[in-house]
Parts: structure tokens; sequence; C-alpha cells
């Protein structure tokens, strides 16, 4: 049974910046999105710290926010919450095997672009081993 982290945070209206601040802090962690404002990890160290400094911002920055520890009692239900996770990150390492399609590619960017991914994969992705084969393979090729 998976134990997962939840954020609920409410923020003022204006400025709508601060909610997008928020939301682009969120989705950079690879957090994703259940129901308004109620954003989920699965519970590690490193994402409880995560969601522990995005509550403290929320705060300073006029919000409230509160952060909570679970686990789902129906069985079944975990494996929905981490196939849209395993599908969030696929997304990305699909854009990237894209681009090393091409002709001309930036394999430095690249390589980072897989590694942003590659720290929201919480589950490991089959597809983020390819993509790390392929970034191998590329840069054998460009030496």
């Amino acid at each position: 049974m998976q134990n997962w982290l939840h954020l609920l945070y409410k923020l003022p209206r204006n400025p709508s910046k601060t909610r997008v601040y928020v939301w682009r802090k969120l989705k950079r962690i690879g957090a994703i999105l259940l129901h308004e404002s109620v954003w989920c990890l699965p519970c590690t160290p490193k994402t409880k710290e995560q969601f522990q400094w995005i509550v403290l911002e929320i705060q300073e920055l006029g919000g409230e926010a509160s952060l909570w520890e679970s686990h789902l009692v129906l069985g079944g239900q975990d494996e929905t919450i981490i196939k849209e996770f395993t599908e969030q990150v696929d997304q990305e390492y699909i854009a990237i095997i894209d681009e090393l399609k091409r002709v001309q590619y930036d394999l430095v960017s690249l390589t980072k672009k897989y590694h942003q991914v590659k720290s929201q994969d919480y589950f490991q992705s089959e597809l983020g081993k390819r993509v790390l084969e392929e970034l191998q393979g590329a840069r054998g090729r460009d030496q």
C-alpha cells in the first residue's frame, strides 16, 4: 500500500501571478492535481520536504495551506494514481525521444530535460530507461 501526501491550499485571487507561481512550482516537482487545489505526491522524505517548503511559501504569500499524509482504503485506487504519475512523465519522455529523432538537437539541453523529468519519475517509468539509453547512444555518436 502506497502512502500519499496531499497539499491543500487557498490563495487570494489577486494578484493572479501568485497562483501561477505556486502552480508552476507544483508542476516542477511532478505533483498531480487530484481536485481543485488538492495536489498529490507519493510520500517520501524528499517529497515531504518539497511540500513543506511550498506550504511555507503559500503562507508567506498570504494564503492558507495544509499538508496531509494518507493511504487509500479501497484496493486498486493506488494503481490509478500511479498510472497518472507515469503518464505525466511519459509525455515528457516522448518529447525527448521525438527531439532526438531530429537531424539536429541540443544534447546538453535534452540531457538537462531528462534529469528534470527523472526527478519527477516517482514510479520508474520504462520509457525513462529507454530515454537514458537513447541519450547515451546519442552522446556516443557525437564524440
